[in-house]
């Protein structure tokens, strides 16, 4: 298997796993806005388990980078740490949603 593969495959893991994590702080958000702040924090923390994994499968190709192996960076790759950083940012929004929300809920009290 070249190297090319396998960073295809080692992208291909990092997006399948952000996916993942996007779609928790997404659901984090919804659960919220209907009240349900423990189940939202639930939602935040897998998010954040699930963000953890993909940031060792990343962590360890950077190490591989400075160990010295070529690796060629691919749009693929590209894609895979732009979806990072988008999942990083959606999960302050998630937690300020929670937030605002859990705030919102005892002042209507």
């Amino acid at each position: 298997m070249s190297t090319a593969d396998t960073i295809e495959q080692i992208s291909f893991q990092m997006i399948t796993s952000i996916c993942d994590v996007t779609a928790s702080y997404m659901q984090a958000m919804e659960e919220a806005k209907t009240g349900n702040i423990a189940a939202a924090r639930e939602l935040i923390k897998k998010g954040e388990d699930g963000y953890s994994k993909c940031h060792e499968i990343h962590a360890g190709l950077i190490q591989r980078m400075a160990a010295g192996e070529k690796i060629e960076v691919q749009i693929l790759l590209v894609h895979a740490e732009d979806q990072m950083m988008n999942a990083e940012m959606m999960k302050i929004m998630a937690e300020q949603i929670v937030d605002l929300n859990e705030r919102l809920q005892r002042l209507e009290r």
